[in-house]
């Protein structure tokens, strides 16, 4: 199935303040990550039969989110985003995963908005 074919269920600018990056001083002091996350699935029955069971429960998703960003500091938010996805792909409902990862404070020498990272993943064994 391709992204038209599937619902969308998306939690835009979850905040973290986690220890992620190269730099002594990130890993030491932290900074606020952003997370924005888009998973794949059917609502069609959640819809019809207004039933949470049928769907994916998106504060339970933001908080698994957190946590997924918040734990382990890596080097590279490449690998935090991967780390985002394959936490969204364990919900039952998830087929599919858009996630970008934001390091609004990156340790960069000239004046800039933003950085991020996006990643599209399947389900697993898809």
């Amino acid at each position: 199935m391709n992204d038209s074919e599937l619902d969308a269920i998306t939690v835009t600018g979850i905040r973290v303040h986690a220890h992620h990056g190269v730099f002594d001083d990130e890993r030491e002091n932290g900074q606020e990550f952003v997370v924005d996350i888009t998973v794949f699935t059917d609502v069609s029955t959640a819809g019809e039969n207004d039933d949470l069971a049928h769907t994916v429960h998106y504060g339970e998703l933001a908080e698994a989110v957190a946590d997924a960003v918040s734990t382990s500091p890596v080097d590279l938010i490449e690998t935090v985003a991967e780390r985002v996805a394959r936490t969204a792909l364990r919900f039952a409902r998830v087929q599919k995963t858009r996630v970008t990862l934001h390091k609004p404070h990156a340790p960069i020498s000239v004046p800039f908005d933003d950085v991020s990272v996006t990643i599209t993943r399947p389900e697993p064994g898809a």
